[in-house]
Parts: C-alpha cells; structure tokens; sequence
C-alpha cells in the first residue's frame, strides 16, 4: 500500500525569491460525494480523465473567517473586504452536485417595448476588474468550494458600497481589436466559430501552440508594502504590444513584458477603486479611484475620481469628476464601449467621450438610476426602478453616442440585482430569488435579443452544479470563471471527486445561447486539475488550469468545434514556483495570457504576516 504525497505548499516562498515551501503535515479529509459516474454523462457533462498520482487530502477550512483590521480605504466601524487567501494547488472535496440535466426553458421575465431615456453614452473595448469583497473568499475557503451565504454577501456589500469602497477580483484587457481580443475574459467579443485546423484550433484562432509550451518564470513584482495593518485595493491589469501594465497603490505601473523592469509609472492622488478591463483600439483605458490616501482618521475619501489612461504611452489623459449640485458624486463601477467612458452608482450614471466631454450624468428629478454598465461591443446599462421590496431591472442597450435606447428587457419584479456576462450577445446573470444558495451571484443566465429587448431563452444554473460567479451588487460586469463566444455560453462545473484519492476535477461544458439547452461539449480538467474559462479567442476558447499538488498549471486552447484541447503554456512543476502559482487563483486573482505569456496578479495588498514572508503582487511566466 502506497503512501499518499506530502500535501502542497500553502504558504509564499521564503526569503528574496521563490523558496521552498513550508512543510505542513497532510490532514485526511472525508471523502467528497461527486456526480454519478456509472451512468451515462448528460449532454455537456461527463468522465474526469484517466487516473493519476493519487492527491494528498487538502488542510481543513476554519469555522469562522477572521475579519481583517480596519485600513485604507474602509469604512470606520464597518467590516472591510477579506483579501483573498491563498487556495491549495487541488480541489477540495466538494459537495455533491445534481446530474447535469437540461436547464429550464421556460421564458422568465416580461418582455417589453423599448422606450425613450434621456443621456445615454457609449464605451469601447471589452472586459471588467472583478474587485468588490463579495466575491473575495474568507480565510480557509477554497477556491472551488462552498461559496459564501448570498444574503450576508448583500448586506456587506450594502456597507461597502455605502462607504464608497470597492474590492477586487479579477480584471483583463485587451491589446488588440474586439475581434477575438486577447484578453477578452467574458469572452464579450463573442466570435463568429471557425473550423478546426486539425491541431485543436480554429482558423479564427489567434494563439498558437509553440513548438514547447514548457515555460519559465520571466519575472515576479514585489507585493507593495502596506502600513497600519491595511488592506490596499490594487486591482486592474492590462496587457499590450510592448508592457504588462499592473496598478499598485495609488500608480499605475508598465512592466516590460519579458523582464519585468518598470517601463514608466503613473502617480495617483488616491488607491484604484475599480478600473475597467476594455481597452479601445488605441490602448486607452479607464480608472476610478479615490482623491487622497485613506488614513486611520479618514479611511475613505469616496471614489469620485474618473481617469482615461493611456497605456502605450503610460500617461493619464484626463481626470473628470461629476457633481449634482454642489455635491461630488462617488461610483462604483467604470466600464468602456467604443469612445465612450461610462460609470454607474446608486446615485445613477454618467458618461464621458475619450475626448472627455461629458455626455450625460444623473438627473435628480429621474425616478430611476443607473446602477451600472456593461460595455465592449455595446453598451448595456441596468436600469433600476421601483423600491426595495418592488425592484424591476430594465436591461437597456444603448446607443454609446446619443445615449438614445435601442431595446429594453424588463425582468421579473424581485430581482434586485443583475450582471452583465456579455454586450454581443447580451447575456445577463441573475440570482432569482436568492436560490443559487452559494454566494455566486448566480441561479439563471438570461439570453437577450439587443435588437429587440426580447428573451430569446433562459438558463437555469443551479450553483451547486456550476462554479461561474457574478457580483452583480456594486459591480455590473464583475462575472468571472465564463465566457461567451459562437453564440454559446462556457461554463465550468464544480469540484467534484476525480480517480484518484482525494483528487478532485470539473469540466467546462456549453449552452447554446438560442435554445438554452447543453451543446453536448465537454472539457475535461484531467484528474487533480480544475479548468476554468478565461476568454474567447475568436472561435476557441482559451481556459486555464489550476494544478495538483506535483504539475504546474496550464493554459490550453479548446476548439469550438471538436472541443479539442491543445496545450499552449506548461508552467514548471517545481514547490517553489506552484507555490507562487496556486497563491493566485483565477477566482480571486487577475489572469491574463497572450502570445505565450501568462500573467498573474493579486487583488489586494496586505500587510504580510510575518517579515519572512515572501509575497507578490504579480508574477509572469513565458515559453520560448
């Protein structure tokens, strides 16, 4: 009988660079139930791989999260978002999950005629940082198991956007056109399919396997240090022709994509609130930030500053704020749709041309708000009407330059929030009647005609079978772990027990965005991985994996077609390096790969633990 491996690093590096890892003894957990197996699969749903090495139990989650100290840019007297944690490098043995059977088809919500809405603007680009401390795990969650209650998920939420405070989560742009964007994480660009090539690609498919996708550590940044036990939001990262560009606090930083070493820097008067994950053409992007560093007196100074980057040239354009009256208004979201920089708060939205003219902004008389926006190929708000108890969302896309309403889709009464999954096509997330039960953000995927504002199809979810997540409170567009492209909607299942002991894997699988049922696409992790969507590239679909306890991660191409997969980076399997690798994980970090190149960052900033820590904002790796 053979002894099961040393369980995986749960701790930074020691010392000035990758070190080794720090021992922990294994814990033995009880086994996970997963889906039934011994049947045939239902359509998008199916077998892990082979069996591998047999996988060490992870360490059990503690009972009761920690809350983290009082700092910048925290509300006095209020909880403050967790950072996340640093997830094991495998799956917790998770719940069991119901057979994947067929959603729902049934149409949900009334369809109505679009009507007239005055101030409307438009925004380029595609994509959106996930940063708000609902989605951030508590200490001890794993990344791929039970997620956090949703009615308590609200009510912090309700604090955090009160005091004007946004998380992170993970946020990519892109350096190209819409059209099969790099960085396209929702996959918002959609993508037109294309026929498999024969090497698991498509000919609409812009990356190609290298002739080794072995890769190396190219570079890793230095967690930023944080003072007066703060927690310091840093979310936002891009990625062009020449830089990786990373927000740190209160800057915005260019790396040289291959080594590292700071291109040029951009000062800011206060921390990154929320930053957009679309890019235009150009490369010009957009910020929310605060207007002074948060102190212990004041840890908060709202997060009223709108600021157009350009990150070819690293510099700031502009920085416009929006008053009603004399009062400075505060958002909670930033998005871009063609020319068009639009923002969205409970005090309503507001938009601005790249030029920085000001296109519409909040009417005091107007009983309805903008809570926020979804941009990229169009631009989308929800529109919120009614009181509390009475909410009726409008799904409204909008013309970015007339702000004139092109369709509306009004959903059910109830539905108190909504997120943007993708513009084209429009898909919306909707936790109805807080029945996803898991913290996701997530029950029902709403396919929409933008012609129209007709329902062409719902999609039922059910979060104890799909691990996709949605913020949808503060953060309009903050979904993450799907995408969107050749009308279908990508999505991962949860953990469940893999062939090995204690192993645990998923899938991804597909609905068809038309008729709402499973394509009969399955992507298998492989035993003791855990795939995840990233974004669409053109017709395939670009996906990441995170690692067992002995393999380093891998970024794999699946085709739109066959499904097949093809290998695009291998990262090395060595402690030191999974160690850095696995404390980043695509739900709570920032993922962003291109051209070989996959780039990791954190969310947060903290401060360390201990002074022997070694920790990293954002860590590279590259073939070739």
């Amino acid at each position: 009988m053979t002894q099961p491996p040393p369980p995986p690093p749960q701790q930074p590096p020691q010392g000035g660079g990758f070190g080794p890892p720090q021992d922990q003894p294994p814990q033995t957990p009880p086994p996970a139930a997963g889906p039934n197996l011994g049947k045939a699969p239902e359509p998008g749903y199916g077998y892990p791989q082979a069996p591998q090495t047999p996988q060490t139990p992870p360490p059990a989650a503690p009972q009761t999260p920690p809350q983290p100290p009082q700092g910048y840019g925290y509300p006095q007297g209020a909880p403050a978002p967790q950072p996340p944690q640093a997830p094991p490098g495998y799956g917790y043995p998770g719940q069991q999950p119901g057979p994947y059977g067929q959603p729902q088809q049934a149409p949900y919500g009334q369809q109505q005629a679009p009507y007239g809405q005055p101030g409307y603007g438009q925004q380029p680009g595609y994509g959106y940082p996930q940063q708000t401390m609902p989605h951030q795990p508590q200490a001890g969650q794993p990344g791929g198991g039970k997620k956090l209650n949703t009615q308590m998920l609200i009510i912090v939420a309700a604090v955090v956007a009160i005091a004007l405070i946004i998380g992170g989560g993970v946020w990519y742009a892109s350096s190209g056109k819409d059209e099969g964007r790099e960085n396209d994480t929702a996959g918002q660009s959609g993508g037109t399919g294309g026929t498999d090539d024969g090497n698991g690609g498509t000919a609409s498919g812009k990356e190609k396997a290298p002739s080794d996708p072995s890769a190396k550590v190219l570079f890793q940044v230095p967690a930023p240090e944080v003072k007066n036990d703060s927690t310091v939001v840093v979310s936002g990262s891009w990625l062009t022709d020449k830089a990786y560009v990373k927000s740190g606090i209160a800057q915005i930083v260019g790396y040289d994509r291959d080594k590292g070493s700071e291109l040029w820097k951009i000062p800011l008067d206060g921390p990154v609130c929320q930053a957009s994950r679309h890019v235009t053409d150009d490369n010009l992007t957009a910020v929310l930030y605060q207007p002074a560093m948060p102190t212990k007196a004041d840890p908060s100074h709202g997060c009223s500053q709108i600021a157009l980057i350009d990150l070819d040239a690293g510099k700031r354009l502009w920085t416009k704020t929006v008053k009603t009256g004399d009062q400075l208004l505060n958002f909670d979201n930033i998005t871009l749709s063609g020319k068009t920089v639009a923002v969205g708060s409970t005090s309503g939205g507001a938009a601005f041309d790249v030029s920085g003219k000001l296109l519409w902004s909040p009417k005091p008389a107007d009983s309805c708000y903008d809570a926020g926006y979804g941009g990229g190929e169009k631009l989308v708000a929800v529109r919120k009407c009614g009181s509390y108890d009475q909410r009726q969302l409008h799904i409204q896309t909008i013309d970015p330059k007339s702000g004139k309403v092109i369709s509306e889709y009004k959903m059910t009464e109830g539905i108190e929030y909504a997120s943007i999954v993708s513009t084209n096509p429009l898909v919306v997330a909707a936790d109805v009647g807080d029945s996803a039960g898991d913290g996701s953000g997530i029950s029902d995927f709403f396919s929409i005609d933008s012609k129209t504002g007709k329902l062409r199809t719902r999609i039922s979810a059910p979060g104890e079978q799909f691990a996709a997540r949605c913020e949808g409170i503060t953060r309009v567009e903050a979904c993450n772990l799907l995408a969107v492209g050749n009308d279908r909607l990508y999505l991962p299942t949860e953990e469940h027990d893999g062939t090995g002991k204690y192993s645990q894997t998923n899938e991804i699988v597909a609905f068809d965005l038309a008729t709402g049922k499973q394509t009969g696409q399955r992507a298998d992790a492989g035993d003791g991985y855990t795939i995840s969507p990233l974004r669409m590239d053109g017709g395939n679909l670009i996906a990441y994996k995170r690692p067992p306890y002995d393999k380093g991660g891998q970024v794999v191409s699946i085709a739109g077609g066959s499904f097949k997969q093809t290998t695009l980076l291998q990262n090395p399997a060595t402690d030191s390096v999974r160690d850095v690798e696995t404390s980043m994980s695509p739900e709570y970090s920032e993922f962003l790969y291109a051209e070989g190149h996959l780039y990791m960052s954190k969310v947060y900033a903290s401060k360390r633990s201990t002074v022997r820590e070694k920790e990293y904002l954002a860590v590279g790796f590259g073939t070739g």
